[in-house]
């Protein structure tokens, strides 16, 4: 049921003062109305407006890694994002960025972007970036190219 208030009446002054918060009276009791109209559809739609709000942040939610990938991640962090990621090392001549590597045919080497060759590439070092033989275990590799598949920052 609506309420609405004559010219002769008085608008109760928990509207006036509901409109003076959102600042759109305009000194008007009746614009007050408007206002607490305006004011009580929105809190109408505020459930419809958060769940599209959790919708939407729930669809650019980052996926959901497997323990070797999170194995693999924790190893890209500690020893290939500083060059290939972060370059805080400060080389001239910057790494290229490996997240989605496999997204592509080519790896930016011109090589096809498969296993082997970026396993190749870690181990035996290629242009400016070093070997990392002796440095990583097959299990380390394995789970390093895993997170590297899963193309996620």
């Amino acid at each position: 049921m609506r309420r609405t208030w004559s010219h002769t009446q008085e608008v109760p002054s928990s509207l006036v003062a509901v409109a003076n918060l959102a600042n759109c009276h305009r000194n008007d009791p009746h614009a007050a109305q408007l206002c607490l109209i305006r004011i009580s559809a929105l809190f109408a739609l505020a459930p419809f407006l958060l769940a599209a709000i959790f919708c939407i942040a729930a669809c650019h939610s980052r996926p959901t890694l497997t323990p070797q990938q999170t194995e693999g991640k924790h190893l890209f962090d500690g020893r290939c994002a500083h060059c290939h990621e972060f370059n805080d090392l400060a080389l001239k001549k910057v790494p290229p960025n490996l997240h989605g590597v496999f997204d592509h045919a080519e790896l930016p080497s011109g090589a096809p972007a498969t296993d082997a060759n970026v396993e190749r590439t870690i181990l035996s070092g290629k242009g400016m970036m070093p070997p990392f033989a002796g440095r990583f275990t097959d299990e380390q590799i394995a789970d390093l190219l895993a997170y590297l598949h899963a193309g996620v920052r």
